[in-house]
């Protein structure tokens, strides 16, 4: 029994031994989170220092929990009170107004920084910049190769005087109504936020190495500019004057349109991949202006500042309905093929001299992109009729046989001048074909001016006779 008790006894000591330890490794860990100093620590100055050094010593000497201590240093008991309340308020360093030292009640400091104006003026972001999600959203993402079964590169030369361009030509300089493409442009790669491609003349490639620097490209075509503030050598930032840019002489563009059918919705669709300004300079003694291409952009790269640029596509309703964006995407440009992506690098003008073959193979190459979603698939029998009418008619138009109205209804008449019927000559035609009948018309008339002789007709009379020696089949039979 005692034995028994014995063991109890030590099992009881060695729980609250256990016990004891693990309380005093918990606190041991707490004092040690504690006294580290936080990564954030700001410098403070001496004074400060020397301040909260004291008051941490003063503090340490008497401790609240003393009041014989207060006694004895003539102090009043509120004293340890008033330096714990000193001691755990903020200190802040007034010279530099960024960085505040805070003093707990173990002694150790820790640093909290604070934001000065500087940083939040360089914190204002550019209300022309794009986020990322921005651009995501405008941005056309092309095709996988597995989707495409059919591509055909067009080169297109759009004239800013014709047809619908001139939305991307007015107004010549900014104003309330905004600006124009080409001022857009120019706008963001003077502040670096978009790249700049060199002209290979079909050769283009959108890659680093042929990226053209802002200043040199501003150099080339004699646009004056200036650094503006904050431009560093990796990332330059340059502004202009509106009048130093030559955005009246900016009269065409070239773009880069991908005609591509994708096997998932079995339809054949344009897109525009690029688009290169065109500037039209005359020389010092004048004559006809020079072309000169500046540089490729990719159109996925300012798509989102396009979209905030409306612009009116009509001259009767002054209501600005679409953007930029949507003039691209919806092809409401009018643009002539000038060359086509092929082995030889050759342009349409260098492979068909003659004017007249040139425009057969403009024209031919319209006709093929713009009928091929009809060629895939079979033609309906309303609609193989009414093609073979087109082309009957189509037909009898070159031939010359089909009436001044065009509706194919058989009658055209053609006077020599007189009035009199038998002198008219008349034509019929047909859908499938046409017949003269000039000749049975003559005839015709012919037949009524002369004088036909009828024959009368004579009552018919019995030929018999009253000889008795004649008799009749019947009176045979009798």
């Amino acid at each position: 029994m005692k034995n028994l008790r014995l063991i109890v006894t030590l099992l009881l000591v060695g729980l609250a031994i256990g016990l004891y330890a693990q309380d005093n490794g918990r606190r041991s860990v707490r004092s040690v989170k504690k006294d580290a100093p936080s990564l954030k620590e700001d410098k403070v100055s001496s004074t400060d220092k020397a301040a909260a050094g004291s008051k941490a010593d003063s503090k340490a000497a008497t401790p609240a929990s003393s009041p014989a201590a207060s006694t004895r240093t003539g102090a009043p008991q509120s004293s340890a009170s008033s330096s714990d309340a000193n001691a755990s308020t903020p200190q802040v360093n007034r010279s530099s107004g960024s960085s505040v030292s805070r003093t707990g009640s173990n002694g150790s400091t820790s640093g909290v920084s604070r934001r000065s104006s500087g940083d939040r003026r360089r914190e204002k972001k550019d209300p022309s910049a794009i986020t990322d999600r921005q651009q995501s959203f405008y941005e056309v993402r092309e095709p996988s190769d597995a989707d495409l079964q059919w591509v055909k590169v067009i080169y297109r030369s759009i004239d800013l005087t014709k047809g619908k361009n001139p939305a991307l030509y007015y107004p010549e300089e900014p104003n309330a109504d905004g600006e124009n493409l080409f001022f857009i442009i120019m706008r963001l790669l003077a502040k670096g936020q978009i790249s700049a491609y060199e002209y290979l003349d079909g050769r283009e490639m959108f890659t680093d190495e042929f990226k053209v620097k802002v200043d040199q490209l501003f150099d080339r075509f004699h646009i004056y500019f200036t650094e503006a503030k904050g431009s560093t050598a990796k990332n330059p930032v340059y502004e202009f004057e509106n009048a130093d840019i030559p955005s009246n002489e900016v009269l065409s563009y070239y773009i880069i349109e991908k005609w591509e059918f994708d096997t998932r919705s079995n339809q054949m669709k344009a897109r525009v991949e690029a688009l290169c300004p065109v500037l039209h300079r005359m020389d010092e003694w004048g004559g006809e202006a020079v072309r000169y291409p500046m540089f490729w952009v990719k159109l996925n790269d300012i798509r989102p500042y396009m979209a905030k640029q409306y612009v009116f596509t009509d001259d009767d309703n002054n209501l600005p309905r679409y953007s930029i964006d949507d003039f691209f995407k919806l092809n409401m440009y009018t643009g002539d093929i000038i060359k086509t992506k092929n082995l030889r690098n050759k342009s349409l003008q260098q492979l068909y001299p003659e004017e007249e073959a040139y425009k057969h193979a403009q024209d031919s190459i319209e006709k093929r992109l713009r009928s091929f979603n009809q060629d895939l698939w079979v033609p309906s029998l309303d609609v193989l009729q009414a093609r073979a009418e087109a082309e009957e008619k189509a037909r009898a138009e070159a031939e010359g046989t089909l009436d001044e109205e065009g509706e194919g209804d058989g009658t055209s008449v053609a006077a020599d001048g007189d009035d009199n019927a038998s002198d008219e000559k008349v034509t019929r035609t047909t859908k499938r074909g046409s017949k003269s009948k000039t000749d049975n018309k003559s005839t015709k008339s012919k037949a009524k001016s002369k004088k036909t002789k009828i024959k009368e007709r004579k009552p018919k009379t019995s030929t018999q006779t009253v000889n008795s020696n004649v008799r009749s089949v019947r009176n045979r039979k009798k």
